[in-house]
């Protein structure tokens, strides 16, 4: 496969099997050839560990793209083989999400405690000379740390393991020849555009679910305070149960926008606008977590009071990251084309079946 787009004749009789074996062809390799560096990447390095370097960054791309077209256009392949493939690309890459995730969460607490604690340009923060600071910001590391270092061991030793080999050899055989369904003969609009707009008409549902009148104002402090109605098994309201059940529509959300942005690329229109909305809720889903970790790290036997109340205040100013993020993302969304039939009507920017080993992340 090059990375030329197909001609316009070839486009116009290409099959929905030709398009996505040509996809699948160059995620396949892309994958193959990343993975050794990834997993020298993390043989290589010690617990206390960077982000993603370029061989794990190219892995998940892969790896995203790959899960993405076999959910979106999910008819198009062999059931059973399509289910075990995205049963299996789905542990390797939470699998690879979970060192990263961890660095990140660090940077983002601890960069909020010292800009939280420190003087800046505009005045000190509100935590400045706080005797708590130093310590919540030791307790933060160094359980973040253990945490990171776990979750190291954890992929080292996945990554040795005859499940990463066998998904090896399924994207070897995948570069040779997808499983294809007998409806992938028929022509690419035709079978992958219905498909396609199908990912469209989840994101609008479940875009039309979030509380955006609750996000709507810059300022988020209804949302703060008050949170959807939430049920309890157990009859009482649980802090952590209720904040979690707040925050699954808008992760749900952002997993939607990337099967739309995958299912665009696919059709030849990537799209500029789900990019900006998939880093708004990126943002909105780090911040969440990252508030889950001040918490936990709050309720650690035996710290201060002063130390309480520092984990408390960082807790909070997540949580005004997770209401910004909101507010950036119902201010976009209102803005986009009303229809899904609007998105895939929009000029081609490579064609049908240009390839994808040029997307980003």
């Amino acid at each position: 496969m090059t990375d030329a787009p197909m001609t316009a004749q070839a486009a116009s009789t290409a099959t929905a099997g030709d398009i996505l074996s040509s996809h699948l062809t160059a995620l396949a390799g892309a994958f193959l050839r990343a993975l050794p560096l990834a997993v020298g990447e993390v043989g290589g390095r010690p617990g206390a560990s960077v982000l993603p370097s370029e061989g794990t960054a190219d892995l998940l791309r892969a790896v995203r793209r790959i899960s993405g077209l076999l959910t979106t256009f999910s008819a198009t392949f062999e059931p059973v083989w399509a289910q075990e493939s995205r049963t299996e690309l789905a542990w390797l890459l939470n699998l690879l999400a979970l060192e990263p995730g961890y660095v990140r969460r660090s940077a983002r607490l601890l960069g909020a405690l010292d800009g939280l604690s420190g003087s800046e340009a505009e005045g000190p923060g509100m935590l400045a000379g706080h005797a708590g600071a130093p310590k919540a910001r030791a307790l933060l590391d160094r359980q973040l740390t253990l945490a990171r270092t776990r979750a190291h061991s954890t992929v080292l030793q996945e990554l040795r393991s005859a499940r990463l080999h066998a998904l090896a050899d399924r994207m070897t055989l995948l570069v040779a020849e997808a499983p294809l369904a007998e409806s992938a003969g028929g022509r690419a609009g035709a079978v992958l555009v219905p498909q396609a707009a199908a990912a469209f008409g989840a994101l609008a549902a479940s875009a039309q679910q979030l509380p955006l009148q609750r996000a709507s104002t810059p300022y988020g402090g209804d949302g703060l305070r008050r949170l959807g109605v939430v049920p309890s098994a157990r009859g009482a309201l649980d802090a952590d149960a209720a904040l979690a059940a707040d925050d699954a529509p808008w992760h749900r959300t952002r997993g939607l926008v990337k099967r739309a942005r995958y299912a665009l690329e696919v059709c030849g229109r990537p799209s500029a606008v789900l990019d900006e909305l998939d880093l708004v809720l990126l943002r909105h889903q780090e911040a969440s977590e990252a508030a889950v970790t001040a918490a936990t790290a709050a309720r650690t036997p035996r710290i201060t009071p002063a130390t309480a109340y520092v984990l408390g205040v960082v807790h909070a100013d997540q949580r005004l990251e997770v209401e910004a993020a909101r507010y950036a993302f119902g201010r976009r969304w209102p803005e986009l084309p009303p229809g899904t039939e609007t998105w895939l009507e929009l000029p081609p920017a490579e064609g049908w079946g240009a390839s994808a080993e040029s997307r980003t992340a």
